[in-house]
Protein backbone atom coordinates (compact mmCIF):
# COMPACT_ATOMS: atom_id res chain seq x y z
CA UNK A 1 0.00 0.00 0.00
CA UNK A 2 1.30 3.47 -1.03
CA UNK A 3 1.80 6.17 1.81
CA UNK A 4 2.34 9.47 1.31
CA UNK A 5 5.18 10.31 2.66
CA UNK A 6 5.95 12.77 6.19
CA UNK A 7 8.28 13.97 8.44
CA UNK A 8 6.66 12.19 11.46
CA UNK A 9 5.71 8.67 11.27
CA UNK A 10 2.34 7.69 12.45
CA UNK A 11 1.20 4.56 14.52
CA UNK A 12 -2.45 3.16 14.25
CA UNK A 13 -3.99 2.04 17.30
CA UNK A 14 -6.89 -0.64 18.24
CA UNK A 15 -7.70 -1.40 21.62
CA UNK A 16 -9.91 -3.79 22.81
CA UNK A 17 -10.84 -5.42 26.34
CA UNK A 18 -11.20 -4.16 30.10
CA UNK A 19 -9.93 -0.91 31.81
CA UNK A 20 -7.14 -2.42 32.93
CA UNK A 21 -6.00 -3.27 29.16
CA UNK A 22 -6.74 0.40 28.87
CA UNK A 23 -4.22 1.71 31.11
CA UNK A 24 -1.60 -0.61 29.03
CA UNK A 25 -2.70 1.33 25.70
CA UNK A 26 -2.62 4.89 27.77
CA UNK A 27 1.22 3.94 28.77
CA UNK A 28 2.30 3.17 25.17
CA UNK A 29 0.70 6.12 23.24
CA UNK A 30 1.82 8.17 25.70
CA UNK A 31 5.20 6.26 25.38
CA UNK A 32 5.15 6.76 21.63
CA UNK A 33 4.17 10.17 21.59
CA UNK A 34 6.96 10.91 23.98
CA UNK A 35 8.88 9.56 21.53
CA UNK A 36 7.78 11.94 19.22
CA UNK A 37 5.33 9.46 17.07
CA UNK A 38 2.04 10.55 16.09
CA UNK A 39 -1.30 8.59 16.22
CA UNK A 40 -2.86 8.11 12.81
CA UNK A 41 -6.72 8.20 12.39
CA UNK A 42 -7.23 5.79 9.51
CA UNK A 43 -5.39 2.76 8.67
CA UNK A 44 -4.56 4.13 5.22
CA UNK A 45 -2.51 6.70 7.32
CA UNK A 46 -0.52 4.56 9.52
CA UNK A 47 3.22 3.55 9.06
CA UNK A 48 2.18 0.37 11.17
CA UNK A 49 -1.20 -0.31 13.71
CA UNK A 50 -0.52 -1.80 16.87
CA UNK A 51 -3.58 -3.98 18.09
CA UNK A 52 -4.29 -4.00 22.03
CA UNK A 53 -5.92 -7.58 22.53
CA UNK A 54 -8.11 -9.08 25.14
CA UNK A 55 -8.74 -13.11 25.47
CA UNK A 56 -10.73 -13.24 28.00
CA UNK A 57 -13.47 -15.63 26.85
CA UNK A 58 -14.08 -17.06 23.69
CA UNK A 59 -16.67 -13.76 22.42
CA UNK A 60 -13.42 -11.62 22.96
CA UNK A 61 -10.64 -13.99 21.40
CA UNK A 62 -12.71 -13.47 18.59
CA UNK A 63 -13.29 -10.21 18.56
CA UNK A 64 -9.28 -9.48 18.90
CA UNK A 65 -8.60 -12.18 15.45
CA UNK A 66 -11.04 -10.23 14.00
CA UNK A 67 -9.80 -6.34 14.81
CA UNK A 68 -5.60 -8.51 13.70
CA UNK A 69 -7.24 -9.27 10.53
CA UNK A 70 -8.82 -6.61 9.90
CA UNK A 71 -6.00 -4.34 10.27
CA UNK A 72 -3.43 -6.45 8.81
CA UNK A 73 -6.01 -6.64 5.69
CA UNK A 74 -5.95 -2.61 5.84
CA UNK A 75 -2.58 -1.83 6.64
CA UNK A 76 -0.19 -4.51 6.52
CA UNK A 77 2.16 -3.95 9.07
CA UNK A 78 0.35 -4.90 12.57
CA UNK A 79 2.10 -5.78 15.89
CA UNK A 80 -0.19 -7.54 18.63
CA UNK A 81 0.06 -7.09 22.49
CA UNK A 82 -2.70 -7.43 25.40
CA UNK A 83 -3.77 -10.49 27.01
CA UNK A 84 -4.32 -12.73 23.89
CA UNK A 85 -0.73 -12.27 22.63
CA UNK A 86 0.49 -14.07 25.59
CA UNK A 87 -1.54 -17.05 24.96
CA UNK A 88 0.02 -20.26 23.71
CA UNK A 89 -0.91 -23.69 21.84
CA UNK A 90 -0.47 -26.96 23.50
CA UNK A 91 3.03 -27.36 21.35
CA UNK A 92 4.20 -24.40 22.89
CA UNK A 93 3.65 -22.00 19.18
CA UNK A 94 1.98 -19.00 19.30
CA UNK A 95 -1.50 -18.25 19.40
CA UNK A 96 -1.51 -15.60 17.40
CA UNK A 97 1.04 -16.35 14.69
CA UNK A 98 -0.99 -19.76 13.71
CA UNK A 99 -4.12 -17.49 13.15
CA UNK A 100 -2.57 -14.87 11.68
CA UNK A 101 1.43 -15.50 10.44
CA UNK A 102 2.10 -11.57 8.70
CA UNK A 103 1.88 -10.28 12.33
CA UNK A 104 5.61 -8.37 12.56
CA UNK A 105 5.76 -8.96 16.16
CA UNK A 106 3.57 -10.41 19.34
CA UNK A 107 3.74 -8.88 23.36
CA UNK A 108 1.56 -10.03 25.94
CA UNK A 109 -0.17 -7.60 28.35
CA UNK A 110 2.03 -4.96 30.43
CA UNK A 111 4.68 -5.19 27.92
CA UNK A 112 5.55 -1.34 26.93
CA UNK A 113 9.55 -1.72 26.46
CA UNK A 114 8.67 -5.09 24.04
CA UNK A 115 5.83 -3.21 22.01
CA UNK A 116 8.27 -0.05 21.65
CA UNK A 117 11.26 -2.40 20.86
CA UNK A 118 8.91 -3.81 18.31
CA UNK A 119 8.02 -0.25 16.75
CA UNK A 120 11.52 0.62 16.30
CA UNK A 121 12.51 -2.17 14.58
CA UNK A 122 9.74 -1.78 12.30
CA UNK A 123 9.27 2.58 12.21
CA UNK A 124 12.47 4.17 13.14
CA UNK A 125 12.23 6.49 16.07
CA UNK A 126 11.87 10.26 14.89
CA UNK A 127 14.93 11.68 15.42
CA UNK A 128 14.26 14.83 17.53
CA UNK A 129 11.14 14.06 19.77
CA UNK A 130 8.75 16.54 20.98
CA UNK A 131 8.14 15.62 24.35
CA UNK A 132 6.22 19.05 25.23
CA UNK A 133 3.70 17.96 23.19
CA UNK A 134 2.96 15.51 25.69
CA UNK A 135 -0.05 16.48 28.22
CA UNK A 136 0.87 16.16 32.26
CA UNK A 137 -1.15 12.94 32.39
CA UNK A 138 0.22 11.27 29.51
CA UNK A 139 -2.23 10.09 26.99
CA UNK A 140 -5.69 9.17 28.03
CA UNK A 141 -8.11 7.10 26.47
CA UNK A 142 -11.02 8.26 28.92
CA UNK A 143 -12.74 11.70 28.64
CA UNK A 144 -10.28 14.73 30.69
CA UNK A 145 -12.28 14.22 34.03
CA UNK A 146 -11.84 10.61 35.02
CA UNK A 147 -9.06 7.82 34.68
CA UNK A 148 -8.33 4.38 35.53
CA UNK A 149 -5.23 4.32 38.10
CA UNK A 150 -4.02 0.65 37.70
CA UNK A 151 -2.40 -0.15 41.14
CA UNK A 152 -0.81 -4.04 40.33
CA UNK A 153 -0.27 -6.51 37.48
CA UNK A 154 -1.19 -10.03 37.83
CA UNK A 155 -3.42 -12.34 40.04
CA UNK A 156 -2.48 -15.20 42.54
CA UNK A 157 -5.97 -16.90 42.39
CA UNK A 158 -6.46 -20.29 40.49
CA UNK A 159 -10.20 -19.73 39.86
CA UNK A 160 -10.80 -22.45 37.35
CA UNK A 161 -12.90 -20.61 34.64
CA UNK A 162 -10.06 -18.09 34.37
CA UNK A 163 -7.19 -17.59 32.54
CA UNK A 164 -5.86 -14.51 33.35
CA UNK A 165 -3.03 -15.33 35.65
CA UNK A 166 -1.31 -17.86 33.00
CA UNK A 167 -1.69 -13.90 30.15
CA UNK A 168 -0.83 -11.61 32.76
CA UNK A 169 0.90 -13.54 35.69
CA UNK A 170 1.35 -13.42 39.25
CA UNK A 171 0.64 -10.43 41.52
CA UNK A 172 3.13 -7.32 40.98
CA UNK A 173 2.07 -4.38 43.16
CA UNK A 174 3.54 -1.46 42.01
CA UNK A 175 5.32 0.78 44.53
CA UNK A 176 3.25 2.83 46.43
CA UNK A 177 5.11 6.05 45.63
CA UNK A 178 4.71 5.40 42.02
CA UNK A 179 1.07 4.80 42.37
CA UNK A 180 0.74 7.71 44.74
CA UNK A 181 2.40 9.97 42.15
CA UNK A 182 0.45 8.42 39.53
CA UNK A 183 -2.90 9.85 40.84
CA UNK A 184 -1.18 13.48 41.93
CA UNK A 185 -0.27 13.82 38.53
CA UNK A 186 -4.01 13.28 37.44
CA UNK A 187 -5.50 14.96 39.60
CA UNK A 188 -3.40 18.33 38.86
CA UNK A 189 -4.40 17.74 35.13
CA UNK A 190 -8.07 18.03 35.87
CA UNK A 191 -8.91 14.51 36.69
CA UNK A 192 -12.18 14.66 38.54
CA UNK A 193 -12.99 11.10 39.52
CA UNK A 194 -9.75 8.04 39.88
CA UNK A 195 -11.38 4.53 39.20
CA UNK A 196 -8.53 2.11 40.88
CA UNK A 197 -8.46 -1.29 39.10
CA UNK A 198 -5.96 -4.21 39.05
CA UNK A 199 -6.74 -8.15 38.45
CA UNK A 200 -7.39 -8.16 42.47
CA UNK A 201 -7.72 -4.79 43.94
CA UNK A 202 -7.67 -5.95 47.69
CA UNK A 203 -4.42 -7.87 47.38
CA UNK A 204 -2.56 -4.87 46.55
CA UNK A 205 0.80 -4.95 48.85
CA UNK A 206 0.31 -8.78 49.79
CA UNK A 207 3.50 -9.73 47.47
CA UNK A 208 5.82 -7.29 48.62
CA UNK A 209 4.85 -8.21 53.10
CA UNK A 210 3.17 -4.61 52.93
CA UNK A 211 6.89 -3.18 52.35
CA UNK A 212 7.79 0.44 53.53
CA UNK A 213 7.30 2.67 50.44
CA UNK A 214 7.88 6.30 50.40
CA UNK A 215 5.37 9.44 48.72
CA UNK A 216 6.03 13.07 49.26
CA UNK A 217 8.72 12.39 51.92
CA UNK A 218 6.53 10.45 54.18
CA UNK A 219 6.38 6.57 55.20
CA UNK A 220 3.74 4.21 53.65
CA UNK A 221 2.89 0.88 53.72
CA UNK A 222 2.61 -1.25 50.52
CA UNK A 223 -1.13 -2.25 51.34
CA UNK A 224 -4.55 -1.35 50.40
CA UNK A 225 -6.06 -0.04 53.32
CA UNK A 226 -2.78 2.55 53.12
CA UNK A 227 -3.21 3.08 49.67
CA UNK A 228 -6.79 4.08 49.62
CA UNK A 229 -6.56 6.55 52.68
CA UNK A 230 -3.58 7.99 51.13
CA UNK A 231 -5.97 8.11 47.87
CA UNK A 232 -8.64 9.46 49.45
CA UNK A 233 -6.80 12.61 51.18
CA UNK A 234 -5.20 13.26 48.21
CA UNK A 235 -8.20 13.39 46.17
CA UNK A 236 -9.83 15.84 49.06
CA UNK A 237 -7.14 17.90 48.03
CA UNK A 238 -8.93 18.25 44.85
CA UNK A 239 -12.47 18.16 45.27
CA UNK A 240 -12.48 14.55 43.58
CA UNK A 241 -13.64 11.25 44.02
CA UNK A 242 -12.19 8.03 44.38
CA UNK A 243 -13.78 4.77 43.47
CA UNK A 244 -12.61 0.99 43.64
CA UNK A 245 -13.07 -1.45 41.21
CA UNK A 246 -12.50 -5.54 41.15
CA UNK A 247 -12.40 -5.90 45.29
CA UNK A 248 -12.18 -9.52 46.09
CA UNK A 249 -13.98 -9.27 49.64
CA UNK A 250 -10.94 -10.64 52.07
CA UNK A 251 -11.63 -9.73 55.80
CA UNK A 252 -9.11 -6.94 55.43
CA UNK A 253 -11.40 -5.18 53.08
CA UNK A 254 -14.04 -4.80 55.98
CA UNK A 255 -11.71 -1.64 57.51
CA UNK A 256 -12.09 0.07 53.94
CA UNK A 257 -15.63 0.71 54.81
CA UNK A 258 -15.06 3.08 56.98
CA UNK A 259 -13.27 5.13 55.29
CA UNK A 260 -16.13 5.28 52.61
CA UNK A 261 -18.65 6.25 55.70
CA UNK A 262 -16.21 9.41 56.64
CA UNK A 263 -16.39 10.15 52.98
CA UNK A 264 -12.23 9.64 52.08
CA UNK A 265 -13.47 7.95 49.19
CA UNK A 266 -17.15 7.01 47.14
CA UNK A 267 -19.16 4.61 48.94
CA UNK A 268 -19.06 2.07 45.99
CA UNK A 269 -17.54 -1.48 46.21
CA UNK A 270 -17.09 -3.47 42.94
CA UNK A 271 -17.15 -6.98 44.86
CA UNK A 272 -16.42 -9.49 42.08
CA UNK A 273 -18.87 -13.32 43.82
CA UNK A 274 -19.55 -15.13 40.59
CA UNK A 275 -21.95 -17.48 42.58
CA UNK A 276 -23.35 -17.69 46.51
CA UNK A 277 -23.21 -21.71 46.36
CA UNK A 278 -20.72 -23.12 49.03
CA UNK A 279 -20.26 -26.38 46.05
CA UNK A 280 -20.22 -24.16 42.83
CA UNK A 281 -18.03 -22.05 44.76
CA UNK A 282 -15.71 -24.60 45.58
CA UNK A 283 -15.59 -26.40 42.06
CA UNK A 284 -14.62 -22.49 40.83
CA UNK A 285 -12.22 -22.24 43.78
CA UNK A 286 -13.48 -18.97 45.20
CA UNK A 287 -13.10 -19.12 48.90
CA UNK A 288 -16.25 -18.37 51.11
CA UNK A 289 -19.50 -18.99 50.97
CA UNK A 290 -22.74 -17.21 50.43
CA UNK A 291 -23.83 -17.16 54.27
CA UNK A 292 -20.56 -15.43 55.09
CA UNK A 293 -20.79 -13.06 52.41
CA UNK A 294 -24.32 -11.75 53.82
CA UNK A 295 -23.26 -11.27 56.62
CA UNK A 296 -20.00 -9.08 55.42
CA UNK A 297 -22.72 -6.99 53.31
CA UNK A 298 -24.95 -6.59 56.11
CA UNK A 299 -21.82 -5.30 58.02
CA UNK A 300 -20.67 -2.99 55.50
CA UNK A 301 -24.34 -1.34 55.04
CA UNK A 302 -24.39 -0.98 58.95
CA UNK A 303 -21.18 0.61 58.86
CA UNK A 304 -22.02 2.70 55.76
CA UNK A 305 -25.58 2.92 54.93
CA UNK A 306 -24.91 4.67 52.12
CA UNK A 307 -22.71 1.96 50.34
CA UNK A 308 -23.50 0.85 46.41
CA UNK A 309 -22.18 -2.48 46.19
CA UNK A 310 -21.70 -3.91 42.21
CA UNK A 311 -21.11 -7.28 41.65
CA UNK A 312 -20.88 -10.04 38.88
CA UNK A 313 -22.15 -13.31 38.78
CA UNK A 314 -21.67 -16.79 36.44
CA UNK A 315 -24.57 -19.01 35.49
CA UNK A 316 -24.90 -22.42 34.27
CA UNK A 317 -20.96 -23.23 35.82
CA UNK A 318 -20.05 -27.01 34.94
CA UNK A 319 -21.84 -29.04 37.78
CA UNK A 320 -24.46 -26.26 38.49
CA UNK A 321 -28.14 -27.68 39.42
CA UNK A 322 -31.23 -26.64 39.73
CA UNK A 323 -31.00 -26.47 43.31
CA UNK A 324 -27.64 -24.42 43.14
CA UNK A 325 -28.92 -21.87 40.89
CA UNK A 326 -32.17 -21.14 43.34
CA UNK A 327 -29.86 -20.89 46.09
CA UNK A 328 -28.22 -18.19 43.85
CA UNK A 329 -31.73 -16.44 43.28
CA UNK A 330 -32.40 -16.37 46.42
CA UNK A 331 -28.51 -14.73 47.98
CA UNK A 332 -29.69 -12.22 45.15
CA UNK A 333 -33.00 -11.22 46.67
CA UNK A 334 -30.85 -11.63 50.43
CA UNK A 335 -28.19 -9.57 49.09
CA UNK A 336 -30.25 -6.85 47.26
CA UNK A 337 -27.30 -6.16 45.16
CA UNK A 338 -27.50 -2.72 43.87
CA UNK A 339 -25.74 -3.08 40.68
CA UNK A 340 -24.95 -6.66 38.83
CA UNK A 341 -23.44 -7.88 35.57
CA UNK A 342 -23.93 -11.65 35.31
CA UNK A 343 -22.85 -13.19 32.34
CA UNK A 344 -23.63 -17.46 31.04
CA UNK A 345 -20.52 -19.68 31.98
CA UNK A 346 -18.30 -20.03 28.57
CA UNK A 347 -15.46 -22.67 28.45
CA UNK A 348 -12.23 -20.54 27.84
CA UNK A 349 -9.13 -22.69 26.29
CA UNK A 350 -6.90 -23.36 28.89
CA UNK A 351 -9.92 -22.82 31.64
CA UNK A 352 -9.06 -25.69 34.27
CA UNK A 353 -13.11 -25.68 34.77
CA UNK A 354 -13.29 -27.63 31.36
CA UNK A 355 -12.75 -30.42 32.77
CA UNK A 356 -15.42 -30.50 34.96
CA UNK A 357 -17.79 -33.17 35.09
CA UNK A 358 -21.62 -32.29 34.12
CA UNK A 359 -21.22 -29.45 31.89
CA UNK A 360 -24.70 -27.17 31.74
CA UNK A 361 -26.49 -26.98 28.32
CA UNK A 362 -25.21 -23.56 26.19
CA UNK A 363 -29.29 -22.98 26.18
CA UNK A 364 -29.66 -23.78 30.08
CA UNK A 365 -26.95 -21.35 30.80
CA UNK A 366 -28.61 -18.46 29.07
CA UNK A 367 -32.12 -19.27 30.61
CA UNK A 368 -30.64 -18.70 34.05
CA UNK A 369 -28.89 -15.81 33.38
CA UNK A 370 -32.03 -14.17 31.90
CA UNK A 371 -34.25 -15.79 34.70
CA UNK A 372 -31.65 -14.03 36.90
CA UNK A 373 -31.45 -10.59 35.43
CA UNK A 374 -35.14 -10.52 35.77
CA UNK A 375 -35.30 -10.77 39.16
CA UNK A 376 -32.13 -8.30 39.72
CA UNK A 377 -34.28 -5.87 37.26
CA UNK A 378 -36.81 -5.61 40.18
CA UNK A 379 -34.60 -5.30 42.97
CA UNK A 380 -32.77 -2.20 40.72
CA UNK A 381 -36.26 -0.18 40.46
CA UNK A 382 -36.97 -1.05 43.66
CA UNK A 383 -34.06 0.32 45.26
CA UNK A 384 -33.68 3.60 42.75
CA UNK A 385 -37.19 4.39 43.42
CA UNK A 386 -36.44 4.95 47.18
CA UNK A 387 -33.92 7.21 45.80
CA UNK A 388 -36.60 9.53 44.35
CA UNK A 389 -36.84 12.89 46.35
CA UNK A 390 -33.60 12.15 47.44
CA UNK A 391 -30.89 14.98 46.68
CA UNK A 392 -27.50 13.05 44.93
CA UNK A 393 -23.92 14.56 44.07
CA UNK A 394 -23.26 13.75 40.44
CA UNK A 395 -20.45 14.21 38.37
CA UNK A 396 -21.36 15.53 34.65
CA UNK A 397 -20.41 13.56 31.77
CA UNK A 398 -21.83 15.28 28.62
CA UNK A 399 -24.04 18.48 28.12
CA UNK A 400 -26.42 18.52 25.03
CA UNK A 401 -26.87 21.63 22.98
CA UNK A 402 -30.22 21.90 24.96
CA UNK A 403 -28.60 22.31 28.50
CA UNK A 404 -30.10 19.63 30.32
CA UNK A 405 -26.86 16.78 30.90
CA UNK A 406 -26.14 13.33 32.04
CA UNK A 407 -24.17 12.67 34.62
CA UNK A 408 -23.00 9.61 37.74
CA UNK A 409 -24.09 9.65 41.17
CA UNK A 410 -21.26 7.83 43.41
CA UNK A 411 -23.53 4.73 42.76
CA UNK A 412 -22.44 4.90 39.19
CA UNK A 413 -18.95 3.80 37.63
CA UNK A 414 -18.58 4.83 34.33
CA UNK A 415 -19.93 2.52 30.83
CA UNK A 416 -21.11 -0.09 33.24
CA UNK A 417 -23.91 1.26 35.59
CA UNK A 418 -26.38 3.69 34.86
CA UNK A 419 -26.68 7.78 34.76
CA UNK A 420 -28.52 10.54 36.07
CA UNK A 421 -30.57 12.59 33.50
CA UNK A 422 -30.55 16.29 35.04
CA UNK A 423 -32.92 18.57 33.50
CA UNK A 424 -31.82 22.21 31.68
CA UNK A 425 -31.53 24.39 34.38
CA UNK A 426 -34.24 26.90 34.54
CA UNK A 427 -31.48 29.79 35.64
CA UNK A 428 -30.50 30.70 31.69
CA UNK A 429 -27.29 32.01 33.21
CA UNK A 430 -26.63 28.38 34.55
CA UNK A 431 -24.33 26.63 31.99
CA UNK A 432 -23.62 23.21 33.19
CA UNK A 433 -19.92 22.08 31.89
CA UNK A 434 -18.61 18.09 31.67
CA UNK A 435 -16.63 17.94 34.56
CA UNK A 436 -18.40 19.95 37.04
CA UNK A 437 -19.81 18.35 40.33
CA UNK A 438 -23.61 19.64 41.10
CA UNK A 439 -26.16 18.82 43.52
CA UNK A 440 -29.70 16.77 41.90
CA UNK A 441 -33.15 16.48 42.91
CA UNK A 442 -33.97 13.40 41.80
CA UNK A 443 -37.65 13.31 40.37
CA UNK A 444 -37.75 10.00 38.75
CA UNK A 445 -36.20 6.72 38.25
CA UNK A 446 -36.79 3.25 36.47
CA UNK A 447 -34.86 0.06 35.84
CA UNK A 448 -31.37 2.14 35.76
CA UNK A 449 -31.27 5.35 35.60
CA UNK A 450 -32.35 8.41 37.93
CA UNK A 451 -33.99 11.65 36.46
CA UNK A 452 -33.82 14.96 38.30
CA UNK A 453 -33.37 18.65 38.47
CA UNK A 454 -30.37 20.97 39.72
CA UNK A 455 -30.88 21.81 43.21
CA UNK A 456 -32.10 25.24 43.60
Amino acid sequence: MQRKSRSTPQIGFVSLGCPKATVDAEHILTQLRAEGYDTAKSYQDADLVIVNTCGFIDAAVQESLEAIGEALAENGKVIVTGCLGARKEADGSDFILKAHPKVLAVTGPDSLAAVMDAVHAHVPKPHEPFIDLIPPQGIKLTPKHYAYLKISEGCNHGCTFCIIPSMRGDLVSYPIGNVMSEAEKLFRAGVKELLVISQDTGAYGIDVKARTGFWGGKPLKTDVTTLVSALGELAAQFGAWVRLHYVYPYPHIDRIIPLMAEGKILPYLDVPLQHAHPDVLRRMKRPASGERNIERIQAWRAICPEITIRSTFITGFPGETEEEFEYLLDFIREAQIDRLGCFPYSPVEGAAANALPNPVPEEVREQRRARLMLLQEEISAQRLQAKVGNTVRVLIDDVSRTGAATGRSSADAPEIDGVVHIARPFDPRVRLEVGDFIDVVVKRADTHDLWGEIKE
